[in-house]
């Protein structure tokens, strides 16, 4: 977030040459526009000085025949400098457009490959304005900024000269009233700035309160809470719409004031320009031309300021931006192994984790799985039972220890390939709008349906999909809300496993379900798990039950292993979770 030393600098030219140099592929017109800007700059004051020698050599000397052919080439004149003028403004906002469609790739790709903890402290409202709002702001320093603002300087600069050659007394006359317009324009320029930059600031606010929201609304409406986060949008939004208003307010002050300089302006020619012509100090023509002039003049002047605040917003904009794109929170893929298949030998030794410095998750973790076989383990919440998978395919990186998978440390592996070889079917499904096939393949379209339909057959659950208006194209809207819960999870379970993973992950994957989904993926399990590497974070005893092996977790320590005889046996805390769910008559182990 911008400070206020950032509101107050003029200009950070460092990030504005990092800006330009998204334009490196697009130099030709970028040169082009430049070359554009200083032909529109001489050619502005061609149209009222040709106006002049009308008046003064043509009307004043009643020559027709001249008259006509120097309107036809003003009529040329215009119609080339709106030529001109129509590609300046085209290629501008090309170029703008352009660069903001690389840079919008560039930061999507840089949040593609974050690091999961990245996204465990940003708030994804921020982030989606980083790539939306805050790069269309870059649009504007191409568009409606240094361009621009160049071509207006050119202008006023090929405006100014040709008025002090053409009268340079008249001229000084004219812009007596000038210094007037650079205190309107400064102070407009500080109010506009300061409007713009808290606009800025309340916006990724909105974007992250109304995402918030709208993915937890169950809540909202289930503890009936909407009137209280009603008031909490309203605040926000109520700063969002002061900080507009303020700016508004610069605007209608700022135009008006502008329209009485120039008048003043006028008046000023008006008066001294009769009292030249009285004493043939001047002609009519001159007179007329410098009205043109100044209308001319004062057009560029009238949104420079604008144009200035614009500009300075693109940078802080482009300034933010950078801070996503110069983030190295990703994981560091310097594993170079890449097995076409593993065999799914896991061991874990010595393992330590924390998400935060300092907050041990995990202490010393070590056992190991065999190919094959399946692990359970289980825990009360906090136990560290999801921080043991989550670093399994390197979602998260561990502080010390080794991870080895087929005896070989899990950083020789390309995090990718790894990955590819670990499926994962977690309690809380996201499914992505689109059609069933699309959320079981994520739109991987070198899959054949067929192969999709293979695997909803083996875990029986294609005569659901058939059932569903569309079938497998059933368009499942956003995040599976016209699915039920058990349905979303059998999905997640056919797109962990379309891709024949090695290894299986289940967290949770039966805790939400109803009792004829939890059949269909008990089914799924029972069948697929065989001669698959299988770890099992469950509530449900029919699903530790037949695992080879089971761990039981506490504060990040494993307090027990063995199966589900021995350790109901040994009459410790499995036993005690045991006994609990039997006594609550729940299949549920908490």
């Amino acid at each position: 977030m911008a400070t206020d030393k950032t509101i107050k600098k003029v200009f950070d030219f460092k990030l504005l040459r990092r800006l330009f140099s998204f334009t490196g592929p697009y130099k030709k017109t970028l040169f082009l526009a430049m070359a554009l800007a200083i032909v529109l700059a001489i050619i502005s004051p061609l149209r009222p000085y040709l106006i002049k020698v009308s008046v003064d050599k043509y009307i004043g000397n009643n020559l027709l025949l001249g008259l006509i052919w120097i309107s036809v080439f003003q009529l040329g004149i215009l119609l080339l400098e709106s030529l001109f003028r129509f590609w300046f403004t085209y290629r501008t906002n090309w170029l703008g457009q352009t660069v903001v469609n690389d840079m919008r790739n560039a930061v999507f790709k840089k949040v593609l490959f974050q690091n999961i903890a990245y996204y465990d402290r940003t708030p994804i409202g921020t982030l989606t304005t980083r790539t939306i709002n805050d790069i269309e702001s870059i649009n504007d320093v191409f568009s409606e900024g240094i361009i621009s603002i160049v071509a207006d300087v050119l202008t006023i600069i090929s405006i100014i000269i040709v008025m002090l050659c053409t009268d340079w007394r008249l001229t000084l006359v004219c812009l007596a009233t000038f210094p007037l317009l650079i205190l309107a324009t400064w102070w407009f320029k500080e109010a506009v700035n300061k409007s713009f930059q808290r606009v800025r600031n309340a916006v990724p606010a909105l974007n992250a309160f109304v995402q918030e929201h709208l993915t937890g609304m169950y809540i909202v409406q289930a503890f009936a809470a909407e009137q209280r986060e009603m008031g909490k949008f309203n605040d926000i939004n109520k700063e969002h719409r002061d900080a507009n208003i303020k700016g508004i307010f610069a605007y209608s002050v700022f135009f008006p004031i502008v329209e009485i300089i120039l008048a003043s302006s006028l008046g000023l020619l008006v008066w001294y320009g009769a009292a030249r012509i009285m004493h043939s100090g001047a002609t009519p023509g001159v007179i007329i031309s410098f009205v043109l002039y100044l209308n001319l003049l004062f057009r560029p002047l009238r949104m420079m300021a604008d144009k200035f605040n614009v500009l300075q917003m693109g940078v802080i904009a482009g300034e933010r931006v950078f801070t996503v794109l110069d983030s190295e929170e990703f994981p560091h893929n310097n594993g170079t192994l890449v097995p076409g298949m593993i065999k799914g030998d896991v061991e874990f030794k010595a393992v330590h984790f924390s998400y935060n410095p300092g907050v041990p998750v995990l202490k010393g973790i070590s056992f190991d799985i065999e190919a094959g076989k399946t692990l359970a383990v289980v825990g009360h919440t906090g136990a560290g039972k999801t921080s043991l998978i989550s670093i399994l395919n390197r979602l998260y990186e561990i502080e010390s220890g080794h991870i080895l998978i087929d005896g070989r440390d899990l950083q020789e592996y390309d995090i990718y390939n790894l990955r590819k070889h670990i499926g994962i079917v977690l309690q809380d499904v996201f499914l992505f709008s689109g059609t069933i096939s699309d959320n079981i393949t994520l739109r991987n379209h070198e899959i054949p349906h067929e192969k999709v339909k293979e695997v909803a057959e083996m875990l029986g659950i294609h005569d659901f999909i058939m059932r569903l208006p569309g079938g497998y194209d059933f368009d499942v809207m956003e995040r599976g809300n016209s699915l039920s819960q058990g349905q979303r999870q059998l999905l997640s379970f056919a797109r962990a496993l379309l891709y024949d993973p090695s290894i299986l992950i289940l967290d949770e994957a039966t805790s939400s379900v109803d009792s004829e989904s939890e059949q269909l993926i008990q089914h799924a399990i029972d069948t697929l798990i065989k001669g698959r590497t299988s770890i099992v974070i469950a509530h449900r005893l029919s699903t530790i039950r037949k695992a080879d092996e089971i761990i039981v977790m506490d504060h990040g320590n494993i307090i027990e292993r063995g199966n589900h005889e021995s350790l109901i046996a040994a009459r410790g805390a499995y036993h005690n979770l045991y006994t609990a769910v039997e006594q609550m008559n729940e299949k549920v182990i908490t």
